[in-house]
C-alpha cells in the first residue's frame, strides 16, 4: 500500500481537522510530526519531511497551509524524486505572513518552479491566507492541478472541515498515473 504523509502547518492540525481525521480512517498515512509547531523553520521543517519521505518512498504528500510551502520547497530538493504526488491545501501566503511576523521569514519567498511531481492545489475565494488569485498563479508555475473550493475559508475547522471525503478522492488521483489531474513532468 502506498503511504499517505499528512503535513500540517503553522500550529499543527488541531483535535477536529480533517487532516486529524485522515489519520483516524486511513491505515496507510502517517503524520508529519515537527519538533516546534509554534516556531516554524524551514531548514528543520524540510529535515523532518525528508526523513518521513525517505522512510516511505513513494508516498502521496497532503499538505495544508504552511505544510503546503514546505512541500513547495521540497520540490527543488533531491528527495522531492521520492514523493509520488501532492495535494495542496490552502496553501498560505509565506511572503505576506513574513511582512506580519518574522518567525515565518524562512518559508519565503514562494517557490516558483515546477515541481517535476503531480501535484494538485485546492483553494478557497475567500481564505485569509492566501488570495484566490495567488493560489491559482501558484498552481500554473507549479504545474498542479487547481481545485476551486469556493467560499471555503481556510479549508479548517473554523471553517466548518472536518472529515473531508473530497480530501480522498484528490489523493486518489494520484495514485492512478492516467489520470487527467496529474501534471506533466519536467522535460
Amino acid at each position: 500500500m502506498m503511504t499517505t504523509l499528512i503535513i500540517p502547518g503553522y500550529l499543527g492540525s488541531e483535535k477536529g481537522h480533517w487532516q486529524r481525521q485522515w489519520l483516524a480512517d486511513d491505515d496507510t498515512a502517517r503524520l508529519v510530526e515537527q519538533d516546534d509547531w509554534e516556531n516554524p523553520v524551514l531548514s528543520q521543517w524540510l529535515h523532518v519531511l525528508e526523513a518521513a519521505i525517505s522512510e516511505t518512498p513513494g508516498a502521496i504528500l497532503v499538505a495544508h497551509s504552511l505544510g503546503c510551502v514546505l512541500v513547495a520547497h521540497l520540490a527543488s530538493r533531491p528527495s522531492a524524486a521520492h514523493v509520488a504526488g501532492a495535494v495542496l491545501v490552502a496553501p498560505a501566503d509565506a511572503e505576506r505572513m513574513a511582512v506580519q511576523d518574522p518567525k515565518f521569514r524562512s518559508f519565503a519567498p514562494l517557490p516558483r518552479h515546477d515541481f517535476g511531481f503531480p501535484s494538485i492545489v485546492a483553494a478557497s475565494r475567500d481564505d485569509p491566507y492566501m488570495s484566490f488569485n495567488k493560489a491559482q498563479a501558484l498552481a500554473d508555475i507549479w504545474g498542479s492541478g487547481f481545485v476551486d473550493m469556493r467560499h471555503a475559508g481556510h479549508i479548517n475547522v473554523a471553517s466548518g472541515f472536518g472529515a473531508w471525503p473530497e480530501g480522498y478522492i484528490l489523493a486518489q488521483s494520484m495514485r492512478r498515473p492516467d489520470d487527467a489531474l496529474r501534471t506533466r513532468r519536467a522535460a
